[in-house]
């Protein structure tokens, strides 16, 4: 940039002050919407894959969830969803099972959640249930029943 486009910016009056637009991050957006049949699935993704800035739609018929790769905002996607289709539609409340300190915990642990799925919750509300220590698994596992090297005493 030379001295005379800086200087040129500087005195522009046309334009009344400078009015950038905030451009939208690549971002993959997960919605729980329930699916039935292939109509339900069908109807879902044709009214995702209208919006604009969506670049790439799987739906997972199996587990209820839509995955929206694109430049779009999750509230939007969630609403265009529900409005489409009439069906219930929220982001995706569930995290992998190894990710949750306490996957059985109440409130954590969710029936209706796909296999290998928890309900993501707020870790510090259960920092009252203690984990065993490995040192504490060492000496109960070393009087089990099912350790074929536990001790002879027993």
């Amino acid at each position: 940039m030379g001295a005379l486009d800086h200087i040129s910016e500087l005195f522009d009056c046309s334009s009344g002050g400078s009015k950038l637009k905030k451009r939208k991050q690549l971002q993959t957006v997960e919605v729980k919407v329930k699916m039935d049949c292939e109509g339900c699935e069908r109807k879902v993704k044709k009214a995702v894959e209208g919006m604009k800035g969506v670049n790439q739609v799987d739906v997972d018929r199996k587990a209820n969830k839509v995955t929206v790769v694109g430049y779009v905002e999750a509230s939007k996607v969630v609403a265009r969803v529900a409005h489409r289709t009439g069906k219930k539609a929220e982001l995706w409340p569930y995290v992998p099972y190894d990710v949750v300190e306490h996957p059985y915990a109440p409130g954590v642990y969710d029936k209706k959640a796909p296999s290998g799925y928890v309900r993501n919750t707020d870790a510090s509300q259960y920092s009252h249930l203690a984990r065993a220590s490995s040192t504490e698994v060492r000496y109960t596992t070393a009087f089990s029943d099912e350790n074929p090297a536990a001790c002879v005493v027993m």
